[in-house]
């Protein structure tokens, strides 16, 4: 078995995967975060990308997926940023932890709960850093909202309600394959309302009931174009959410107490403002949060449980406890009907200790990508 590294200094990443999510938000984060991190590789299947976005970055140590572990064992690199479709994140992981080298990897997670475990499994097995990327678990409003919940002043939550929906007009899109491959709506925007449920709660769902709904778009033949989710919760608090890849764009969030409401608009995005609402009584008060970088936060925590030797908060736990989820709320769509849930064993939440704020940037010049809407850029 390796020893992982323990560097002194800045940890040195390799950012697996050049699709949309790491050009338009991870790469351009580095310079966010780089009181603790620095980009040093980049690994896709794509060489002409590469060489662009080598070039744009000033990155000179630009891999091939067929070379990915000559990377790993020169030594170049401390960390790894996983940026693939959900399908590839395990073997990536597990290869990365062969020689040492700490994971940070995009959500979900993986596609099964057996694919979470032994990532779990080799993780231990070569002492390295599990950490999978809920960026919102950094973010300044979202905290916000888990603080005022856990104060009481909207009395007990009871009732979690949302709607996160967009229009994937990409055919091709990953988002759009089967969801043996990872593909469908529960896994790329579900996972947010499911995880948001769990921290604003403080608490894990012990059965699930899933229904699905098609119109004949050709966009939706391998996946879904609709799921509405109800999760039951204990003490008889109840979490309910709609998402669709068929819809005009909304990404909010209500928690109802027994004295208060909660409103978070635009909750789960990066890329715009966020607005949050409390209401007490006769009471309405609002607070805006400008759009932020909210990836920066994610590497340098992550880069700080590194040097100080720290299980980070969204933990490898973290991740399984979403897809153990995923998966009931799929077999729920299959078998139409409810599904207990097994205990999850998950302690540690989100809290304002978390929050970490760095500005926004301009929008990058991207390569080769297409944006989920379907413009090529």
């Amino acid at each position: 078995m390796l020893m992982s590294r323990q560097p002194k200094k800045k940890i040195r990443y390799a950012v697996v995967g050049l699709g949309y999510i790491a050009q338009i938000a991870v790469l351009p984060s580095f310079k966010n975060a780089r009181k603790n991190s620095r980009l040093v590789a980049l690994v896709s299947g794509d060489r002409e990308k590469l060489k662009k976005v080598g070039e744009k970055y000033k990155i000179d140590k630009c891999y091939l997926y067929s070379e990915f572990e000559d990377c790993l064992r020169r030594g170049e690199v401390d960390a790894i940023y996983i940026a693939t479709p959900n399908f590839y994140h395990r073997n990536i992981m597990e290869t990365a932890a062969k020689y040492g080298i700490h994971v940070l990897c995009e959500k979900p997670m993986a596609v099964t709960t057996e694919d979470c475990l032994g990532m779990m499994s080799v993780a231990e097995k070569n002492n390295i850093q599990l950490m999978i990327a809920y960026r919102l678990h950094f973010e300044a409003a979202n905290l916000e909202a888990i603080k005022i919940t856990q104060s009481k002043r909207i009395g007990e939550a009871k009732i979690f309600n949302s709607v996160f929906t967009m229009q994937i007009r990409d055919q091709n899109n990953i988002r759009l394959h089967e969801s043996e491959k990872g593909g469908g709506p529960l896994y790329d925007i579900g996972i947010y309302c499911i995880n948001a449920a769990r921290y604003l709660f403080k608490s894990e769902p012990i059965e699930v009931f899933a229904m699905s709904g098609n119109s004949r778009d050709s966009r939706f033949k391998k996946t879904d174009e609709i799921v509405s989710a109800i999760m039951k919760f204990p003490d008889g608090k109840m979490a309910n959410f709609c998402i669709s890849f068929g819809a005009f764009a909304s990404a909010d969030y209500d928690l109802i107490g027994t004295k208060g409401r909660i409103r978070l608009e635009k909750g789960y995005q990066y890329a715009y403002p966020m607005t949050l609402k409390t209401y007490e009584d006769k009471k309405i008060t609002t607070k805006k949060y400008a759009r932020r970088d909210q990836f920066s936060p994610e590497l340098i925590y992550f880069s700080e449980c590194i040097q100080k030797k720290k299980k980070p908060e969204p933990s490898a736990e973290e991740g399984l406890a979403d897809v153990k989820i995923i998966e009931a709320l799929l077999l729920s769509l299959d078998l139409g009907s409810p599904i207990r849930l097994d205990e999850i064993n998950k302690r540690t939440r989100p809290n304002e200790q978390q929050k970490i704020t760095k500005p926004s940037f301009a929008r990058p010049k991207l390569f080769n990508v297409v944006a989920p809407s379907g413009e090529k850029q």
